[in-house]
């Protein structure tokens, strides 16, 4: 399968991928859009016209940021509504509430490198929880209108840190394996890539397609566990750029019809078979198609109501 190529590169922005787009009539839900690249990412779809859900925690920081795509984009289609990741009745009620096709959603939100094992209420790990199965459940629970938008497309924002780990199937949750915040990240971060393959294989002949990317080194409050950015400062990016890769995927029509694959830098991503010292390319157990039905079934079977 040839990898797609496009005209942008590293430091392309949102703008430069969003000329001659027009994406009026078309709906947008961004996670986490009250912070980091996921303003840029809500306000960038806003800016070529599309009607823009913010999905967020803090609706009173979510409302503030809206106001101000607003009165920057002009475009008075900028809707903020309330989202706990890591709260399966939380995520019910959005998607129950959400009426109408749904274009375009992107799953932004996410925590890094927390650096005690923190738990949901359910026993699950929290970057788990919060990065892969609140977004699993949220897309489950979106697919029809989906399905209704006749072309619709999902954007797993996934990180160059899913090559710290695959997907331990035996231990998902560290209870056997001493807790290491870096690669229960890498962990999620592989399950949101095998999301957008799975997705994909799934739901393809319903106009669904998905896929996953590394936005790059962007100094925003994800890295506050983290003591801030490491990257050399000729890899690192504004949030203009950060959001780039993002937005190609969820409005180009370089992307029409394409699905299950991931990207960085606005290109598809080389499949790697070690840890570049880069952190660059894709680990081949992330676009694994065995991998993504299993973790699709497992996160089903989690997700399912206790009797």
């Amino acid at each position: 399968m040839k990898r797609i190529r496009s005209p942008y590169g590293v430091h392309s922005t949102t703008d430069d991928v969003l000329q001659g787009v027009d994406l009026s009539a078309r709906r947008a839900i961004v996670t986490g859009a009250a912070s980091g690249i996921g303003i840029e990412t809500a306000r960038a779809l806003a800016s070529v016209g599309a009607d823009v859900t913010l999905a967020v925690r803090n609706t009173a920081a979510g409302q503030a940021v809206a106001d101000r795509i607003i009165a920057t984009t002009s475009n008075p289609h900028v809707h903020v509504a309330p989202l706990d990741l890591a709260s399966p009745a939380s995520i019910h009620a959005f998607t129950a509430a959400w009426t109408g096709p749904l274009h375009i959603l992107v799953n932004n939100a996410g925590i890094m490198a927390l650096p005690e094992l923190e738990r949901s209420p359910e026993g699950w790990e929290l970057q788990f929880a919060t990065n892969y199965l609140g977004h699993f459940a949220l897309t489950l629970g979106l697919h029809d209108r989906l399905a209704a938008a006749d072309g619709a497309r999902i954007v797993s924002v996934a990180s160059s840190g899913h090559l710290f780990s695959p997907v331990v199937f035996d231990d998902l949750h560290y209870h056997f394996r001493p807790y290491d915040p870096w690669t229960a990240y890498g962990q999620s971060k592989t399950a949101d890539i095998l999301l957008a393959v799975e997705a994909t294989r799934r739901w393809a002949d319903d106009g669904i397609t998905a896929n996953a990317l590394n936005p790059g080194a962007i100094a925003t409050n994800l890295q506050r566990h983290t003591g801030g950015l490491r990257t050399p400062i000729e890899r690192q990016k504004t949030v203009e750029q950060g959001a780039a890769t993002t937005v190609l995927l969820a409005a180009s029509p370089l992307l029409d019809g394409v699905g299950g694959r991931y990207f960085e830098d606005l290109n598809e991503a080389e499949v790697v078979k070690a840890r570049p010292a880069d952190y660059t390319g894709v680990a081949p157990y992330a676009l694994d198609a065995e991998n993504a039905r299993r973790l699709w079934d497992v996160a089903t079977h989690l997700l399912r109501p206790s009797r």
